[in-house]
């Protein structure tokens, strides 16, 4: 499970909500697929995240996803 079409899949599978692409210069972004409220954009909610890797792109995802628990 090493090429990019792969761990895509992996990580939009792991973390629904989200869509996961990578730019040409090789960084990964992940986006929310739909809105957030002002309250969650000021509470730290991102829409997008964007780290050098896949395993950097899954670790600002968990941080996202334990945001959502705490608030909820």
């Amino acid at each position: 499970m090493g090429d990019f079409e792969d761990l895509k899949a992996a990580i939009e599978e792991e973390f629904p909500g989200w869509l996961v692409w990578r730019s040409d210069a090789g960084r990964w972004y992940a986006t929310r697929s739909g809105d957030l409220t002002d309250a969650q954009l000021q509470a730290g909610y991102a829409m997008t995240v964007a780290a050098d890797d896949s395993s950097g792109l899954r670790e600002l995802l968990v941080e996202q996803a334990r945001r959502s628990l705490e608030e909820g």
